[in-house]
């Protein structure tokens, strides 16, 4: 009898409540009868009435994409501030090599149709070297750039060790480059981690530019800018430094860089193997020439193909910079 009871009053109530908004829908009609709109003005608000359900959803669902947005933006901001500052040590992606060569601009093959080897100079003029060689993408190596130089006689896998872990709280965190080639390192931090007995027995080459000034001012206490370049070419702040044992080196590649480098050959023998840009390879010559310890090669990277392989028995190390 309860539930029954409930029933009926719950239905009744209803009853009551659609009664109560019938009797003020009549009410609001007949206000709107007492205004005497025309029935255009009528037809207009029921018009309205019935879009604007319509036009409240399109607006809500607009202002819920931007707030999607925002809020996407707010949680997406700490990773992309990592991405911006990590740095040229590494690519959050990596662009495959392929890819990079199919859209590398054509070269004028006038840098090596007449190249047929690569020549060793020695007291070199500046403006000789600027006329035949700074800028015209013909390779040279200089054999008495390196008279004057303590680097020598002091650069060792001990010195740059010493050299960094004395900078490693800042040096690390730079945007400097490394390239582990045929190695198990994931950085210049992992190099220099090792104790000099194991460096000595790790096979591989492991190129690094130095992008902290205190280590580049001690860097340059120890070699001078090559004598022959010419007086008005700037030789970049950046040092790269390429450090490998024998029998290893770097693969047939091509650099991304601005301008030609010169790379001095400090200890131990290396075997350049060049190769010119692909749209020339029926025009120019592979080269190859060894370069000894003592030596400074000179060549633009970014132009030509180059390999490199270590052949003496002992370490080698190289320094070098860009010239503009």
């Amino acid at each position: 009898m309860a539930n029954a009871s409930d029933t009926a009053i719950t239905a009744n109530s209803s009853e009551k409540s659609i009664d109560h908004a019938r009797k003020e829908l009549n009410a609001i009609l007949g206000k709107i009868d007492n205004l005497r709109l025309p029935a255009k003005a009528w037809r207009q608000f029921r018009v309205r009435l019935r879009l604007r359900p319509l036009k409240l959803i399109k607006f809500r669902a607009r202002h819920l994409w931007l707030i999607l947005l925002i809020a996407t933006w707010f949680a997406g901001l700490p990773t992309w501030i990592n991405v911006l500052t990590y740095g040229y040590s590494k690519c959050w992606i990596t662009t495959p090599s392929f890819v990079q060569k199919l859209f590398r601009p054509p070269q004028d093959c006038s840098i090596c149709q007449d190249v047929q080897q690569v020549d060793k100079l020695s007291a070199v003029d500046p403006t000789i070297f600027e006329q035949r060689y700074a800028y015209s993408g013909k390779p040279v190596v200089i054999n008495d750039a390196m008279m004057n130089w303590t680097a020598p006689k002091v650069f060792s896998f001990a010195f740059f060790k010493n050299l960094y872990d004395e900078e490693k709280a800042t040096t690390f965190k730079g945007n400097c480059q490394f390239f582990p080639y045929n190695t198990e390192f994931e950085s210049l931090q992992d190099v220099f981690d090792m104790n000099e007995d194991r460096a000595m027995m790790v096979k591989g080459t492991a190129p690094w530019s130095n992008c902290n000034e205190k280590i580049g001012a001690i860097l340059r206490q120890h070699y001078q800018r090559p004598y022959f370049l010419p007086t008005t070419a700037e030789n970049k702040k950046t040092d790269w430094i390429f450090m490998g044992s024998s029998g290893y080196g770097a693969p047939m590649h091509v650099d991304d860089v601005e301008y030609p480098s010169w790379q001095a050959q400090i200890k131990g023998e290396k075997l350049w193997i060049l190769e010119p840009p692909r749209e020339c390879l029926y025009t120019c010559k592979r080269l190859k020439v060894t370069v000894h310890a003592g030596e400074i090669i000179v060549l633009d990277t970014n132009r030509w193909y180059h390999q490199t392989k270590i052949i003496s028995d002992d370490v080698s190390i190289t320094i070098g910079a860009e010239y503009d």
